[in-house]
């Protein structure tokens, strides 16, 4: 009996998908539920999982074509064996596979799904806590495990934490291109980044590869953004003196209650909300001649991985603790490295954070995440001198940044909800009295 595998039905406003990769080839025999192929979309990368067991029989469409919900992409040929030769060819590389991820006899069949994770991030699979059924490792084992070990990464990675001097510790990423946006954005690439090709001495080469349809997206939302707002960028400095010697005097016990540490992010996102509602236009969006304004706070908070910014949205953040806060954006950090967040994850947002601190950024201009009207950019803690109560004192300083669509935002508002901001940053029990 012969099995179409078709694309699966796509997310809304999605209306196609590129097939960047086939994980079986003619031959090779498939189990029920397998993934076979993955397509990418501008948001995210989907999964074409094996509607029944058998044989891959013939694959209709190759790699780099742009696909349709419901097109036939291969037949499966149920209940058929594979041929003796393509078993053979795939049994040895396995061996050779098992044994270099130093796989045990409990863990020894890997989805390709895990199996990719763990190549791409060069993991012993014998060192990751299995949960899963008959000790089999699943994605969200290996998610954890590299939770848990970016956790004590430099501050190049977007969630790791960083030294108090040198930048805060959060999951958001470099400012300009958070124009990526919440609808925009999607996780990370499955497939290697293309090498370059070698040359002899002292030859002057060059090589063309095609954009990935995230980094196409991004680059239509910035054109966009910039071409269809009146941005206007104002700063302003904070001193984190107080934030600092709050999470120095409660880390301990905070990670201790609420099992995360407590990192700048979370005190960002608390000012942040406190600002909107002192100034309800920057929580705002243009609807044609109207401005609509949300009288909730669902905060995107930008997130760097290898493929591009992806934005995942907090919803309701003024309802949300510290902690709760913290468990979010770190868990959306895990879910977008290891190329696990939805779409639900990607849409929406009221406004924007994104910090370019992790990455040494002393100062930038962030672009608006549209159709928002407002993004907030972070950037690094350095120590500087300061005048303090007639006295020169070295103080952690930070640049802040607002961008702001100056069609609906004056700069009153903009520049009072920057000091409003650093007013709760400096003071930080201004947040829990509401003043």
């Amino acid at each position: 009996m012969t099995t179409e595998i078709k694309v699966p039905q796509l997310p809304e406003s999605i209306s196609d998908a590129t097939l960047v990769a086939w994980h079986k080839k003619p031959g090779d025999a498939v189990k029920r539920d397998e993934n076979l192929a993955d397509l990418e979309t501008d948001k995210v990368v989907l999964e074409v999982p094996a509607p029944a067991s058998g044989v891959l029989r013939e694959v209709k469409v190759p790699t780099g074509t742009v696909v349709a919900a419901g097109q036939l992409l291969a037949l499966i040929e149920e209940g058929a064996q594979a041929a003796a030769t393509a078993v053979a060819a795939r049994e040895a590389p396995a061996a050779e596979e098992l044994k270099a991820t130093g796989t045990d006899a409990g863990k020894e069949k890997l989805s390709p799904s895990v199996r990719r994770l763990i190549e791409e991030n060069r993991l012993d699979a014998a060192a990751i806590p299995a949960s899963g059924r008959d000790g089999r490792l699943t994605k969200s084992d290996v998610v954890d495990f590299l939770g848990r070990k970016s956790a004590g990464a430099p501050a190049a990675a977007p969630a790791s934490a960083s030294t108090a001097s040198s930048s805060p510790s959060t999951s958001a990423a470099s400012g300009s291109a958070a124009s990526a946006s919440t609808s925009g954005a999607a996780p990370i690439a499955r497939a290697p980044a293309p090498s370059t090709p070698a040359l002899p001495p002292g030859a002057r080469g060059e090589h063309r590869v095609p954009m990935t349809r995230l980094r196409q997206r991004i680059a239509q939302r910035l054109i966009e953004a910039q071409s269809t707002q009146a941005l206007l960028t104002s700063f302003n400095e904070v001193d984190l003196t107080a934030v600092q010697e709050l999470r120095a005097r409660y880390k301990d016990r905070f990670e201790k209650e609420h099992g995360v540490k407590l990192g700048f992010m979370s005190f960002f996102v608390k000012a942040s909300i406190e600002a909107l509602k002192k100034f309800p236009v920057i929580n705002a969006s243009v609807d044609g001649s109207d401005i609509l304004y949300h009288e909730f706070y669902d905060i995107g908070v930008a997130v760097s991985t290898e493929r591009g910014l992806v934005v995942p949205i907090v919803r309701d953040a003024d309802a949300k603790s510290f902690g709760t806060l913290e468990k979010e954006i770190g868990e959306y950090a895990k879910k977008a490295r290891a190329g696990g967040l939805a779409i639900e994850d990607l849409t929406g947002g009221t406004f924007t954070i994104t910090n370019g601190g992790v990455f040494g950024s002393l100062m930038s201009t962030p672009i608006v995440n549209a159709p928002q009207s407002a993004i907030l950019g972070m950037h690094k803690i350095q120590e500087r001198p300061m005048v303090v109560a007639g006295q020169i004192a070295i103080r952690p300083m930070m640049y802040i940044a607002i961008t702001y669509d100056h069609r609906i935002i004056d700069g009153r508002e903009a520049v009072q909800f920057l000091v409003t901001v650093k007013d709760c940053l400096e003071d930080p029990g201004r947040m829990l009295l509401g003043i």
